[in-house]
């Protein structure tokens, strides 16, 4: 219980969470001239994204590429496969210094901005007036508006009551003792194919199950099936239309865990990652005093004003769904601050790029080829390969790849998908010309610094340039 009640905080705006959705909207009030409480229960301030998602994950991968690397150069050097793998101290051992930098960034940040932090676990007295439980004692803020942006926590696993540490969620990662020798990740939508990439490319037995007879269905076909194609190489399973009936762990030492197949397979692993998606984090806000309620899934509905079914209080990023990145949270959180203290802004853009950090990367913007063809949208594509680019030589990736779609009839650029190094920065470029109406003639006519990953863009466009004379 806590020791002591704390006199009551008034606040402009009160965002509860941290992350980059809370973030961006506690700073945007604050530029705005308000008096801004910002709520966080966890270790960090950041939120889900620095904690234990985004920044983590992001960090780990980067370890195993550099495992990648070395494992490679040895076996140039020697002739034969590296003798050992990784421990998880090696790979996890930037995690935390990583963490906590990027915390004390956003904290200064908060801080030059004058903007409070609460620490604690918040809970809705009324509309207006939040309660926070805290170990040294119980804070009250009350606001004129609010911003929940309090993100998401993964689904529990199935039908497990108790924690077992042989199954576990993408949160519990970064906790792990020693590196399996076999794993199975449930579940192949973003954070399960970046795990099972990542696990898989080190050399750990993985196999990757879903219900859905195919992957990340809003990326293009052609991205997907490289993607699976690299990871089959280096020895993940694919599981793709099967159903999971039933996880237990068997007993006696060493413990396994042990997945039951709707089909009557059974898959025995080190370790189980269940990733089959994630639900909002408002289990605990007390929503109905506010005069909220989540979906089934934990989410909160918003309009294109980002408020939800009460007017003052908004909510931003995960915790409303789609698209669920980082990037645009933060701009939901910026828009939503925005739009409560009536500072005009424009709606976010419909071109914004999606990240995959599996191994290999994968980003896109725009269309892609299933939607123009259902859109009857007259269309031609054009494609670079790493392994025609100097750039890509040098890197050591020779399975990578650009496709950029062109309208057949004005040639504006509709599509940009990438696959291989630097795919989530590359992108960017794609971006820009998509945003600004641009298209064919730019990139035929623009000069690419060389050798870059950027020369992409010449070799696809010179292709579609080609396709398109005929």
């Amino acid at each position: 219980m806590p020791k002591a009640i704390r006199d009551m905080i008034d606040a402009d705006l009160l965002c509860i969470g941290s992350g980059p959705a809370g973030q961006r909207a506690a700073v945007q009030a604050a530029k705005l001239g308000k008096r801004v409480v910002i709520i966080e229960k966890r270790r960090v301030v950041g939120g889900v994204c620095l904690d234990t998602g985004t920044i983590p994950s992001k960090t780990f991968r980067e370890a195993v590429l550099a495992f990648g690397r070395q494992a490679e150069q040895f076996r140039k050097r020697h002739g034969f496969a590296v003798p050992s793998r990784p421990g998880v101290d090696q790979l996890f051992a930037r995690v935390n210094e990583v963490v906590e930098r990027e915390g004390e960034v956003v904290q200064r940040q908060l801080e030059r901005n004058d903007i409070t932090v609460v620490r604690g676990e918040a809970s809705f007295i009324d509309a207006h007036t939040v309660q926070v439980f805290a170990e040294e004692a119980l804070q009250w803020v009350q606001a004129e508006h609010i911003v929940v942006a309090v993100g998401t926590v993964p689904a529990p696993p199935l039908g497990m009551k108790d924690e077992h540490p042989q199954i576990i969620t993408s949160d519990k990662v970064m906790g792990l003792e020693r590196l399996p020798r076999s794993m199975v990740v449930v579940g192949a939508g973003v954070i399960g194919l970046e795990y099972a990439s990542m696990f898989g490319s080190l050399g750990v037995d993985v196999t990757l199950v879903d219900s859905r007879q195919r992957p990340l269905e809003f990326l293009d076909n052609e991205i997907v099936d490289e993607l699976i194609h690299q990871m089959r190489n280096y020895g993940v399973t694919f599981r793709l239309g099967e159903t999971v009936e039933q996880m237990e762990c068997s007993e006696g030492k060493p413990t396994k865990a042990v997945i039951y197949l709707e089909s009557g397979k059974k898959l025995v692993s080190d370790l189980v990652l269940y990733a089959v998606g994630r639900i909002g984090a408002t289990e605990t806000l007390e929503l109905q005093r506010a005069g909220l309620e989540a979906d089934e899934r934990g989410r909160l509905k918003v309009n294109e004003r980002f408020q939800t079914t009460v007017p003052h209080i908004f909510a931003a990023g995960d915790v409303i769904g789609y698209p669920s990145l980082a990037a645009t949270s933060s701009e939901q959180g910026r828009l939503a601050a925005c739009h409560a203290f009536g500072m005009k802004a424009e709606p976010m853009t419909s071109n914004f790029p999606i990240g995959i950090y599996a191994v290999p990367e994968i980003s896109m913007v725009g269309e892609n080829e299933q939607n123009l063809t259902i859109k009857k949208v007259p269309y031609e594509m054009g494609m670079a390969r790493y392994r025609e680019i100097a750039r890509g030589h040098i890197m050591g990736d020779d399975s990578g790849l650009l496709k950029l779609l062109f309208h057949r009839k004005n040639r504006q650029l509709l599509g940009v998908h990438a696959i291989g190094f630097g795919a989530t920065e590359l992108v960017h470029i794609g971006q820009a010309v998509l945003g600004l109406g641009g298209g064919l003639e730019y990139f035929m006519s623009t000069v690419f610094n060389y050798p870059t990953m950027a020369e992409c863009y010449k070799v696809a466009s010179l292709d579609a340039f080609n396709k398109l004379s005929q």
